[in-house]
């Protein structure tokens, strides 16, 4: 038996109703749910040796209203990558916060949170982490009309003159002057 299947064995026996699969060598893939993806994660990392949290992801599944979240953790030992899913609601996203597990996850959800709304139940410092200012949609969600947004901010039109320019607005907010490259670019 190779590593793969013995670590899915391993946990197909922890955790019974959790769909976990090989996706090819070195990649397992595990199906967790909003109450269990803790005990997951934290068993993974105690008892198998996942003690490296590589990357946290978010996919906007914007047709079924859910979002998933993939927790990506490496075994330094097995050299083994398992992809822990878990899909939350898109019109309620709320999860549990897991900072306590890795340091590093608040990095992450602090992101998460500006970039898809998606608020980490616990986590008290979700303040701006990119976005200065921002109070439109989040920018990353897939119904977010960029276009829209810039035309409607940006864009000098006949009648819209009221619009910046992103360069003179970006000056102005932090008092640093356009570079001589991007001055051709402005007004």
């Amino acid at each position: 038996m190779n590593q793969e299947q013995e670590t899915i064995q391993r946990i197909a026996s922890q955790f019974k109703n959790i769909p976990v699969k090989v996706i090819r060598d070195h990649r397992i893939q595990a199906e967790a749910n909003t109450e269990n993806l803790e005990a997951v994660l934290s068993w993974c990392k105690q008892q198998l040796g996942f003690i490296h949290l590589s990357h946290i992801s978010v996919v906007d599944w914007l047709e079924a209203g859910q979002f998933e979240l993939v927790y990506i953790l490496w075994n330094f030992d097995t050299k083994i990558n398992i992809f822990v899913k878990v899909q939350i609601p898109r019109d309620t996203p709320e999860i549990l916060t897991l900072k306590h597990l890795w340091p590093q996850v608040h990095t992450y959800e602090r992101e998460m949170h500006e970039m898809y709304g998606i608020k980490f139940l616990g986590n008290e410092d979700l303040r701006e982490f990119i976005l200065e200012d921002w109070d439109n949609k989040p920018p990353m969600r897939r119904d977010f009309d960029t276009v829209e947004f810039v035309n409607e901010t940006f864009f000098e039109r006949p009648g819209r003159e009221d619009k910046k320019d992103v360069r003179e607005f970006i000056a102005a907010r932090t008092l640093e002057e356009i570079p001589k490259y991007a001055k051709k670019y402005s007004r």
